[in-house]
């Protein structure tokens, strides 16, 4: 029997999914968060209502896993999925939306800023040599 706690956000809440597999079957129950929950606050969850959660998941009723997913996986392989969903960028919360976005607005200003001057420099010196070059015809 294999136990699995997944968090994800479903579009408006962070849902948690205990699923148990034992053999052919897969039982599951779901859990309803609000706001992101941190790491630590997970475990915390777990340690104060996890066998509340796991007899629920024992009570609901048994749904048949598709052969594919039965079987022993190389744990080679098994490290290798592991290093891929951690170098997966974590959900962010709005706070950290709202502030990566004041960032790349910064930027933006600060790219289009710099444009600007390096615009404005080349214009000057374009139009210094254009009178060097007259003032030479001209004799001076």
């Amino acid at each position: 029997m294999s136990v699995e706690f997944c968090c994800y956000h479903d579009g408006q809440f962070w849902v948690g999914v205990l699923s148990l597999r034992h053999g052919q079957d897969v039982r599951a129950a779901r859990v309803v968060f609000g706001a992101e929950p941190s790491d630590a606050e997970l475990m915390a969850f777990l340690q104060q209502r996890g066998y509340e959660l796991l007899a629920r998941a024992e009570r609901a009723p048994a749904v048949s896993a598709g052969v594919a997913e039965i079987g022993r996986i190389n744990p080679k392989r098994a490290a290798r999925r592991a290093a891929t969903q951690a170098r997966e960028p974590r959900p962010s919360t709005a706070a950290q939306d709202a502030v990566r976005m004041a960032q790349e607005a910064d930027k933006a200003l600060r790219t289009q800023s710099a444009r600007d001057r390096r615009e404005r420099r080349a214009e000057e010196q374009w139009r210094a040599r254009q009178a060097r070059a007259k003032a030479k015809r001209r004799g001076r």
